[in-house]
């Protein structure tokens, strides 16, 4: 089987949620790139963060100077993953899928429901767990019996977790990079407050805003604003940004306004011109909920017990979303203890983005190691 930068979406009919909702069917969009081996020994598994998607990379080696650079955007990942790269496409068949609940082709609040209206208010809660399993179903549908890894960063390391746990004998390797074992009061105070900015706008509607061709703006902009905080680190803001005023300042601010401000609302803009209110509502909350403990045990070490990959952990050493400590948790409960490999950066939490020089190598070490 031979599949080269591939776009494609797999239907998956009487798929159940861990709720007891069973969706007649659902959609799950993916990408593929390289070429999947004869024994199929060489498939690897990418998991986004929480407003990623499938677009992982470009899948050519110079995006910038393709022949039709339209058609080879560069992914979120492209420092990364790629030919010739760090997770090397010439090597490996790299998949990567857009989460349940997501709005870039997966089944999601945007999606049509059986009656013809979007889902809206009607989207059930998934968890991260759910996401796992259509992975898993996705995986059957292309015929990988194992991944050689799975990897996968923030929600998308909480993602790259619990398939490991709950699907041992198909992980061989994985690599889990600034996530934790289980959202703690801090990580879920901060979802609360994302989470209450989007159902307070009045363009919310409960939910069902597209139905009645509206959009919860304001309250996503918001949510993500209090979410960008998180990512970065304050040493890094405060070097970029200082108290510095804006100039010029927007026309219809008539109060001071700061540089970080401008940024803020940077931020905001870009994700409300391209993500999902509704979806972004559905995916915070399922990492809100996440604990790989759940159904297991109450003891980390034995929720994980069951978990035979070997394992890579990786942290930020300015992240203070999922802190060193959080991730020195995981990697002390895992089988075999792996001592945790910290990256240094100031960029705060999205290090695990913009630091793909160093993380880079620890990656390629772990993935080809005989």
């Amino acid at each position: 089987m031979t599949v080269v930068g591939r776009t494609a979406v797999a239907t998956l009919p009487d798929f159940r949620l861990e709720s007891g909702y069973v969706f007649d069917e659902i959609t799950i969009a993916y990408e593929t790139f390289g070429t999947l081996n004869a024994d199929r020994s060489n498939a690897v598994l990418v998991e986004h963060a929480l407003t990623g998607d499938a677009h992982v990379t470009s899948g050519v080696a110079e995006p910038a100077t393709a022949e039709h650079p339209g058609s080879f955007a560069p992914g979120w990942w492209e420092d990364l993953v790629g030919p010739g790269r760090h997770i090397d496409t010439n090597e490996f068949f790299v998949v990567c899928t857009n989460a349940l609940g997501g709005c870039n082709g997966t089944t999601g609040p945007t999606s049509t429901h059986p009656d013809g209206l979007p889902y809206g208010s009607r989207f059930p809660s998934v968890t991260i767990r759910d996401m796992v399993n259509a992975e898993l179903a996705l995986a059957d549908e292309l015929g990988i019996d194992t991944w050689h890894a799975v990897v996968g960063g923030s929600m998308g390391g909480a993602r790259a977790l619990e398939f490991a746990a709950q699907a041992p004998a198909r992980v061989g390797r994985l690599t889990v990079l600034a996530a934790p074992a289980y959202s703690d009061a801090d990580h879920i105070a901060w979802a609360h407050t994302q989470i209450r900015a989007i159902e307070l706008d009045p363009d919310f509607c409960g939910g069902d805003y597209q139905a009645l061709g509206r959009f919860p703006e304001a309250g996503l902009g918001i949510a993500r604003q209090i979410a960008h905080l998180t990512y970065r680190c304050d040493a890094e803001l405060n070097s970029r940004f200082s108290n510095a005023l804006q100039h010029p300042k927007p026309v219809h601010v008539d109060d001071t306004y700061y540089s970080i401000q401008s940024y803020l609302d940077h931020q905001a803009r870009k994700l409300v011109n391209r993500f999902d209110a509704q979806s972004y509502r559905i995916l915070t909350q399922a990492l809100r909920d996440h604990d790989v403990r759940r159904g297991r045990s109450t003891d980390l070490a034995e929720a994980l017990a069951g978990i035979t990959a070997e394992v890579q952990v990786l942290s930020i050493t300015s992240d203070r979303l999922y802190t060193p400590r959080h991730v020195a948790t995981l990697a002390e409960a895992l089988p075999g203890s792996p001592t945790p490999v910290s990256i240094e950066s100031w960029a705060g939490h999205d290090g695990f983005l913009t630091e793909a020089a160093q993380i880079g190598p620890h990656v390629t070490g772990f993935l080809t190691a005989v």
